[in-house]
């Protein structure tokens, strides 16, 4: 009779949940099967150990612990098990190479470096890099990452670790420099993933990195479009994380200047209009900096001159943020374009892109914003501000509620960045909306609250790194910084994600039922110490609380209580 050993992590019941279902199934076909925690591997039959055929692994486990069944592991992937035979579904994965995971050739631990880069630059940054290098300890790896957040680089790699390093992890969400590491074996993945399955990242760096600059490097990129966010999303927030330090300068600056009256800038000379017009300098150049560097994450340097153009063209033309983003794609286009397909003698490469590649690019650029995209994309964004302006109570309602909830759906990832930079465009307009802003900023405070408030509800449901990590959720929550929630959603997402998008849904409903008006882009709740930033501050407090105890509450009843896992008989 065939033996199926299946192994599982300790207190992960979705892991023993999909371990009894292999079970059952290989009892189908007449296979005898042994279920232990990865806490047991000590107490493995060694009959049983020795005469099995097949080693099924469901969930992280330590991959250190099963060098002994290395020729014989399966690694499973869970979305292969829900249809048909499992056990079936098992063997038809193969055997996974976990031998080279525990050392390198020369038997010292494998040794890893990397980059994690985020839009904002400020949560998943770092805490995807502080999950890497935890993580990988745990597994017995060398691990050093840099982060490259929004006070620039931080724990720099060196030549020497680079050089000896077995491979390069680049967990990013905007477009980084990588040409440090050619002829490194490179994998690229998201902050996201990096964080939230950081063990699998792991694993497919060992499995899926290629030489960087080699042959293979275009091919493995291509495949890596499920884990790393690639095309639209990456070079648009690329330009966005340039962005954004600059429109919150600016916005904070306009906020400042209603310190001395609503109406005090319009004395010519004075400090309220110096601080007005130093935050409106400051939205102008938002446009063409966003422009600028979508191109330059296309195209790198040779698309950063016509993107500019084009986006203080888009500004110029009426066309705005929806004209700079227009505008920055098609000159980065343009410019790869040129730089892939215009051949030039040796002697005049050189000039390629210096003068060459910038002229002709920013020439396209003009004369397509001129003539084909500049009036289009003004006469839509007229529309929807014309629209938004004329909003009746019960649509300001809806879309408050749409806001506020897709600023808690993934936490800073491309549905929250979205809804957020849909806000501060709209607050860069001539005749500046404040209401959507305020919206987003509302929602978006909510996750981190509430789940600090949900710790404190019931504590006897959280062990102490949750409720730790709620502590800190509460802090960075009232910064604006829903990424303060994300251990929690990336632990148990079924119950989390709900209790946040209807507490930020509530949240943005009513901010729009009270039609309240934000005119900074970021701050949280410190920005309430700004006179005149927001027009109802009290009110704007209280459906903070409202959803941020929805949340809390929600996940509070929700969540079960701890509890040890009956061990399977």
């Amino acid at each position: 009779m065939n033996k199926l050993l299946i192994i599982y992590p300790k207190q992960d019941v979705k892991a023993l949940v999909l371990a009894k279902k292999i079970a059952f199934d290989a009892k189908q076909k007449n296979v005898e099967s042994q279920l232990l925690d990865d806490s047991q591997l000590a107490t493995l039959d060694n009959a049983f150990a020795t005469t099995t055929e097949r080693v099924a692994v469901v969930g992280d486990v330590n991959v250190q612990s099963l060098s002994t069944f290395a020729d014989k592991t399966t690694l499973v992937n869970a979305d292969n098990l829900h249809q048909g035979n499992a056990y079936e579904a098992v063997l038809n994965q193969g055997i996974s190479p976990i031998a080279t995971h525990v050392t390198s050739n020369n038997q010292k631990p494998l040794s890893f470096v990397g980059i994690t880069a985020c839009p904002t630059g400020v949560a998943h940054t770092f805490m995807s890099a502080e999950a890497l290098e935890n993580i990988g300890k745990e597994l017995g790896y060398q691990v050093k990452i840099e982060t490259q957040g929004s006070v620039g680089a931080k724990n720099i790699l060196t030549d020497d670790e680079i050089a000896n390093a077995d491979f390069v992890i680049l967990a990013t969400d905007i477009e980084v420099n990588a040409d440090r590491f050619v002829g490194k074996k490179l994998y690229r993945t998201s902050t996201g993933q990096a964080l939230k399955q950081t063990k699998q990242t792991f694993e497919n760096a060992i499995t899926q990195a290629v030489v960087h600059g080699g042959a293979g490097a275009t091919t493995a990129k291509a495949s890596t479009n499920k884990t790393e966010k690639t095309g639209f999303y990456k070079h648009l927030m690329t330009g966005v994380s340039f962005m954004l330090p600059i429109v919150v300068a600016g916005g904070l600056l306009i906020a400042m200047s209603f310190v001395f009256g609503i109406k005090a800038f319009e004395q010519e000379g004075s400090l309220a209009a110096v601080l007005m017009q130093t935050g409106k300098a400051a939205f102008t150049l938002m446009i063409p900096i966003l422009s600028g560097y979508i191109a330059y994450s296309i195209a790198d340097r040779a698309g950063l001159a016509a993107g500019l153009v084009g986006g203080l063209l888009a500004s110029q033309l009426g066309a705005g943020f929806l004209g700079a983003i227009v505008s920055g794609f098609l000159a980065g286009y343009i410019a790869l374009f040129l730089a892939k397909k215009l051949q030039l003698p040796q002697t005049l490469e050189a000039l390629k892109p210096i003068l060459i590649i910038p002229l002709l690019s920013s020439l396209a650029i003009g004369l397509l914003m001129f003539y084909v995209v500049g009036e289009p994309v003004a006469v839509l964004l007229k529309a929807m501000e014309n629209f938004l302006t004329n909003l009746g109570t019960g649509n300001l309602v809806l879309l408050g509620a749409v806001l506020g909830a897709m600023m808690c759906v993934d936490m800073g990832g491309p549905i929250n960045k979205a809804a957020y930079t849909f806000s501060v465009g709209l607050l860069t307009l001539d005749n500046p909306n404040q209401f959507p802003i305020a919206a987003a900023m509302a929602g978006g405070m909510v996750p981190a609250i509430g789940m600090g408030l949900a710790t404190l509800l019931a504590k006897n449901k959280f062990n102490t790194d949750e409720q730790n990590a709620g502590k800190a959720s509460v802090v960075l929550g009232l910064c604006f910084i829903s990424e303060g929630a994300i251990p929690f959603p990336a632990n148990d997402p079924s119950r989390v994600l709900p209790s946040c998008i209807i507490g930020g849904a509530v949240t943005g409903g009513l901010v729009g039922l009270m039609n309240m008006t934000l005119a900074a882009p970021h701050g949280g709740v410190f920005v309430l110490l700004i006179p005149n930033a927001i027009n109802k501050p009290l009110l704007y407090l209280v459906a903070i609380a409202v959803g941020s105890v929805i949340t809390g509450v929600m996940y509070a009843v929700m969540k079960p209580k701890m509890a040890t896992i009956a061990q399977p008989v």
